[in-house]
């Protein structure tokens, strides 16, 4: 924690509102994280985030690294160091390389190489890169995305692409930063 934070971190050993605090715990597998410490401050947020997000991250049919993609790339076109620090461990997990989390820190810079993805793996880069930056989406990429994907899934993808342009626009709002170390997968 810096010495000029404006909204200082929850204490780690808060412990009321104890439903709250337990649900989150659960969630993170028995520990919080710097966002969670955060969004603490307000109850009704805290705990509308925590059943939101974590449907996102766990309920999903969506291919985990797809998922994990999505995230992961709206982190570097945002700059939101921590949301990449959270998600390039899942993404690894769920099958990604370590060459594609490097290769993804140059999203959106004329040095990106895209040539360690897939097809669909560059859709979603393309996919996560318009909806960050120009909002608009392509209708040929929807097209290819509908066609290898299926409609519940890209509304799935569309709609994590959204959420965590959410949660990066909090984490950088907040300055928000990683813990020094990942929590438990």
């Amino acid at each position: 924690m810096t010495n000029s934070r404006l909204i200082p971190y929850q204490p780690l050993d808060l412990s009321e509102p104890a439903d709250l605090v337990a649900e989150i715990r659960k969630r993170r597998g028995g520990q919080f994280i710097n966002l969670d410490r955060m969004l603490l401050h307000s109850e009704p947020f805290a705990r509308g985030w925590n059943v939101f997000i974590g449907n996102v991250r766990e309920k999903l049919s969506l291919d985990p690294k797809l998922r994990e993609l999505g995230m992961c790339g709206v982190a570097v076109l945002n700059g939101a160091e921590y949301e990449f620090f959270h998600h390039a461990p899942p993404f690894l997990k769920a099958g990604g390389t370590q060459e594609q989390v490097d290769a993804m820190r140059q999203l959106g810079q004329k040095q990106f190489n895209p040539s360690c993805f897939n097809d669909l793996e560059k859709d979603t880069l393309e996919l996560t890169a318009q909806m960050t930056r120009d909002i608009k989406v392509d209708p040929k990429l929807m097209e290819r995305l509908q066609k290898a994907l299926g409609s519940t899934a890209v509304v799935e993808l569309v709609g994590v692409i959204a959420s965590y342009n959410m949660v990066s626009r909090f984490l950088i709002a907040l300055d928000i930063n990683p813990e020094d170390h990942p929590p438990n997968a």
